[in-house]
């Protein structure tokens, strides 16, 4: 079971914040110095009722891709993360996630360090981040504040593409990506508590998934927006139920809150909305162990 780091998830009752950032041991933290804090994006998040959402054969409803402005046909991506049994890395604020498009003749490497937002100070958050490495003068790192039903986390995405020899979703072998993340791993975190601590927890880590998620996209308010269909395995380990996950993105705070306010309430009046905050990553490892 996860602990410490984020409360157990479900899909009908979501966590609560607890802060990494106490009692963690990262880098050592610079003095308040020369560059400025990152400037993040936004990305709104929602979580659904998959049996208001969906079909009995899994699909979404017609009527919420009217509404919602979606195309009928979605996209299948594979994804699994590494992480040791213990969870070091999640333990650290730390994600490493291997994702292959179906239309891509890439894999996505992507390293992701979170840091929770307390009582909605984003800048308490972005100044503890420039204090142990992630500030504005960093381009390798994108900045981004998840934003969700009644919480923030911001979050610093390094994804590096690599050509890959599977078609569709499929995933390579669970060695194979392992090398390949070795490969790529970035500076931070492979010096994050120690030298060459990502690089010993990576070589002793696992494969949690994998799992092939499916992607529908249109535009909303005149913003890309996206509905996911995350199957996950169920609490029992004999099934898979459904993470409905709707997001947009944009530049501006502004934009952000605007239209946040109006997409709960489209969900919220349709019956589709579920009150709650969501971690996708936390769920599947704490399912595939």
């Amino acid at each position: 079971m996860i602990v410490k780091t984020w409360k157990r998830m479900t899909l009908a009752v979501v966590l609560s914040v607890t802060a990494w950032g106490s009692g963690i041991v990262g880098p050592a933290l610079s003095p308040v110095n020369a560059a400025p804090n990152a400037v993040p994006s936004y990305e709104v998040k929602f979580i659904a009722n998959a049996e208001a959402v969906l079909t009995s054969n899994g699909r979404v409803q017609e009527i919420v891709i009217q509404k919602l402005g979606l195309g009928s046909t979605p996209q299948a991506i594979g994804v699994a993360y590494y992480d040791t049994e213990q969870l070091e890395l999640y333990e650290q604020g730390w994600n490493v996630r291997f994702r292959k498009k179906e239309d891509k003749d890439n894999y996505e490497l992507t390293y992701k360090k979170r840091y929770p937002v307390i009582n909605g100070d984003i800048d308490a958050a972005l100044t503890l981040a420039n204090q142990e490495g992630f500030d504005a003068s960093d381009d390798n790192y994108e900045a981004e504040i998840d934003w969700g039903y009644s919480k923030q986390t911001l979050s610093f995405s390094n994804t590096k593409k690599v050509s890959a020899d599977t078609v569709g979703p499929q995933l390579p072998s669970e060695e194979e990506a392992l090398v390949l993340l070795l490969d790529k791993l970035p500076g931070k975190l492979e010096k994050w508590s120690a030298p060459k601590w990502g690089k010993q927890k990576l070589l002793q880590s696992r494969v949690y998934g994998p799992l092939t998620f499916y992607r529908y996209e249109g535009q909303w308010k005149g913003q890309k927006l996206t509905l996911e269909v995350w199957p996950i395995r169920n609490s029992e380990g004999m099934g898979t139920e459904n993470l409905i996950e709707i997001s947009f993105k944009t530049n501006d705070r502004q934009i952000a809150a605007q239209l946040r306010s109006q997409l709960m309430n489209t969900l919220d009046a349709n019956g589709w909305l579920l009150p709650v905050d969501g971690l996708k990553t936390q769920l599947i490892l704490e399912r595939y162990k």
